[in-house]
């Protein structure tokens, strides 16, 4: 297989290049690009077998790039790269049309062979967040799912922004929720990125008016 990888850190296309050296039998990094800027211009000119993203690239959304390399580049298989194990990044990176959605904890062969699953047209899911997709669905289909979800929301975007309605600051969201300063920001940042608004009390007005707690 010949693989482009993207990313928007050298170390991380740098180490990926180390964990599929090994197996030059099977893979081939033909080209890398850092960051979305640059991914399109290689890709097209390339034309690689699978194209392995990052998901968040800095200010750049690996699943926006998903789409329109897709629109440049029909049929191009790309797998999608992710520490977010959440299962509502793994459905918005199938909506978007990607051949896979991978946690970067995976090994070396692991990659491999689910890359080599990819090009054959298998759509390749972390074997955990799979078993959560589905049990996700059920719910779904049983109408047990968290406010939010039909914007977008991931269930712990959804527990900050009902904090955030509540008029919690971030360090009040972080300490009941558990989790550390810079990640209420980093969720807080993403749901005002989903929503379509530039700030907070925005962000509150926007769950008020769409009924998303009701």
């Amino acid at each position: 297989m010949r693989v482009v990888v993207v990313d928007d850190h050298e170390m991380v296309i740098a180490g990926l290049k180390a964990m599929l050296g090994p197996f030059t039998g099977r893979v081939r990094v033909v080209g890398s690009a850092n960051g979305a800027g640059e991914a399109m211009e290689v890709v097209v000119s390339l034309r690689p077998d699978i194209v392995l993203c990052d998901v968040r690239m800095g200010g750049d959304s690996g699943l926006d790039l998903c789409r329109r390399l897709l629109d440049r580049v029909p049929g191009q298989k790309i797998v999608l790269l992710s520490v977010y194990d959440d299962e509502q990044y793994l459905f918005q990176a199938l909506r978007a049309g990607a051949a896979g959605y991978l946690l970067k904890r995976i090994g070396g062969e692991e990659l491999v062979r689910q890359l080599e699953l990819a090009a054959t047209g298998t759509t390749v899911v972390d074997a955990t967040m799979a078993g959560r997709a589905a049990a996700s669905a059920a719910r779904l289909d049983r109408d047990e799912y968290w406010p939010g979800v039909h914007l977008g929301l991931t269930h712990r975007e959804s527990e900050v922004l009902a904090l955030l309605v509540g008029g919690r600051t971030n360090r009040a969201i972080a300490a009941q929720l558990v989790i550390g300063d810079e990640t209420v920001k980093s969720h807080v940042r993403s749901l005002l990125r989903k929503l379509g608004v530039a700030d907070r009390t925005a962000a509150v007005a926007a769950a008020l008016r769409e009924g998303v707690f009701q």
